[in-house]
C-alpha cells in the first residue's frame, strides 16, 4: 500500500541497481523525508563500503514505470553536521592501482574491503581490524576543517588546536546517522587553511533515481561512470553499459531548496535515492572534494508518463538561472515589442530550462546536455548551440564532466511534453 510520506534512514552498501531493494511506494505528489549521510571522503575511508559513496536506501513511487519520468521537488535542505573535513587527495597504496574506491584493498597489509576502526587522529586513524596499521588509501595533499555556526550558515575553518577537539569526538561532531556505516573524515584531523570564513549554501550532490544496470553509486553518472569501462575489478563495464546510468551523481551546486529536478525512470518504481549533500560548492567542484555533511532533506515527488528521457533535466530556481536565460523585466518586454511591431516579426513565448549532461570529459558532457535536448526538443544540435550562446548559458557542475546546459526553449513545445505546468509553476508565470 502506497504512503503519503515515506522516511528513510537506511543506506545502500555503496551500490545502486535493479536488484536494491525499495522502501514504500510513495504515493504519486507524496513525500520523502531522508537522513542522509556525509558522501565521498567518509565512504572513501571505509573499504566496506564498496560503492564510494553511502547512499540511501530508493524509495519506489506509485505508478513510475520505465519511460516515464519522476519531478522531484526540493522542499529543503538542512545540514545537521557540526563541521567537516575536506580537501584535495592523493592515493597511496601499491595495492590500489585499480580504482582504491571501488577495489579497495588496505594499503598495509592488501586485504580486500576489510572492517576497520577508528583509532586516535590524524591522517592514520583508519586502521585495519585485519593488520590493525593504517587502512585508508587517501590522504590530503592540502586538507582543512570547518565548523558551522548554529544555523549552519556561516563557517570557519580552524587550526590545529582547535581541530584536536572537533575530532576527538569525530562521529558526534559530523552528526554520522545511526545506521551509517562510515568512518568520519574529521578523524584525519586537516588544519591546513584555518581562519577561512566560509558560506553555506547546501546542495544534494547525489540526488536521482536507479539505474538499469547496478553501478558503485558515486559511478551512476557518464564522467565516473567511463572510469568502469573495462576495468579488471568485478564493477567493470563496457562502453554501451554507460546507457543504463541515470545521472545520480552530479554535483550540481543548483540541485538545492526550491529547485525541481526531473529524473528518468529505467526500472519499475523509479526509486528515488538521495546522499552526499554538500554545504558548499563552487562551479566545477575543483578540488575533487567539497565539505561533505550529514544533513535532512525534504523532498516531493510527481510522476511524469512516458516522457523517455536520456537524463535528467533541472529546473533551478530563478536567482540560480544564467543572466542570459532570466526573465525579462517589464521594461525590456515593451522594448522588445516595440522592435516586434517595427519589424513585424512575431515573438516566440520562451520559458528556461537546464538540461544536465555527463562524460568522460567536459567536451563529451557539453555534447551529451546538447545532444539530450536536441532529442527531447525537436531542435537541432546547432539550434540548441545558438540558444545556450544567446538566451542562456553553460555551467560546469563537476570536473571531469557534469554540465548544464540552459537556454530559453519554446513554450509551445514545453506544453507539448507536458512539461510547461512544472515550469509555470517553479516560476510562478
Amino acid at each position: 500500500m502506497s504512503q503519503e510520506t515515506v522516511v528513510v534512514n537506511t543506506f545502500t552498501n555503496g551500490t545502486i541497481g535493479p536488484d536494491s531493494e525499495m522502501l514504500g511506494p510513495v504515493k504519486d505528489g507524496g513525500y520523502i523525508v531522508a537522513n542522509t549521510a556525509p558522501g565521498c571522503w567518509g565512504p572513501m575511508l571505509t573499504p566496506t563500503i564498496e560503492g564510494g559513496h553511502e547512499v540511501t536506501q530508493p524509495v519506489a513511487v506509485e505508478g513510475a514505470e520505465p519511460g516515464d519520468a519522476i519531478a522531484i521537488r526540493i522542499v529543503s535542505v538542512k545540514v545537521t553536521s557540526q563541521g567537516t573535513s575536506s580537501g584535495n587527495e592523493y592515493m597511496r597504496g601499491e595495492q590500489n592501482l585499480s580504482d582504491a574506491i571501488v577495489d579497495a584493498r588496505c594499503p598495509s597489509c592488501g586485504t580486500q574491503y576489510p572492517k576497520t576502526h577508528v583509532e586516535g587522529s590524524g591522517p592514520d586513524a583508519i586502521r585495519c581490524d585485519v593488520c590493525g596499521k593504517n587502512a585508508s588509501s587517501f590522504a590530503f595533499t592540502s586538507g582543512y576543517t570547518v565548523a558551522f555556526d548554529d544555523d549552519r550558515q556561516v563557517g570557519i575553518t580552524l587550526n590545529e588546536a582547535a581541530v584536536a577537539k572537533a575530532s576527538a569526538e569525530p562521529y558526534d561532531f559530523m552528526r554520522i546517522p545511526d545506521n551509517s556505516a562510515q568512518n568520519p573524515v574529521v578523524a584525519l584531523a586537516p588544519s591546513d587553511l584555518p581562519g577561512m570564513v566560509l558560506l553555506t549554501r547546501p546542495f544534494m550532490g547525489q540526488l536521482g533515481t536507479v539505474p538499469g544496470k547496478t553501478f558503485p553509486d558515486s559511478h551512476n553518472a557518464g564522467d565516473f561512470g567511463s572510469f568502469l569501462v573495462g576495468a579488471s575489478h568485478k564493477y567493470g563495464i563496457t562502453k554501451e553499459d554507460l546507457k543504463y546510468v541515470t545521472d545520480g551523481h552530479m554535483d550540481i551546486n543548483r540541485v538545492r531548496a526550491g529547485a525541481v529536478l526531473i529524473a528518468p525512470v529505467k526500472v519499475p518504481g523509479g526509486g528515488i535515492y538521495a546522499g552526499d549533500m554538500h554545504a558548499m560548492q563552487g562551479d566545477g567542484e575543483i578540488a575533487m572534494h567539497t565539505c561533505d555533511v550529514s544533513g535532512v532533506v525534504l523532498l516531493q515527488v510527481k510522476v511524469l508518463k512516458k516522457l523517455n528521457l536520456e537524463g535528467p533535466i533541472l529546473l533551478p530556481v530563478e536567482e540560480d538561472l544564467p543572466h542570459l536565460a532570466r526573465f525579462l523585466t517589464q521594461a525590456e518586454k515593451n522594448t522588445a515589442q516595440r522592435l516586434s511591431a517595427r519589424w513585424d516579426v512575431p515573438l516566440e513565448e520562451n520559458a528556461p530550462i537546464s538540461f544536465i549532461g555527463t562524460g568522460e570529459n567536459l567536451n563529451a558532457a557539453v555534447m551529451c546536455a546538447m545532444e539530450r535536448a536536441s532529442k527531447l526538443l525537436g531542435m537541432t544540435v546547432p539550434q540548441v548551440m545558438n540558444r545556450i550562446t544567446v538566451v542562456g548559458g553553460l555551467e560546469i557542475g563537476r570536473a571531469p564532466g557534469s554540465v548544464t546546459a540552459t537556454f530559453k526553449a519554446p513554450v509551445v513545445r514545453l506544453k507539448e511534453l507536458g512539461l510547461y505546468d512544472l515550469v509555470a509553476q517553479q516560476y510562478s508565470l
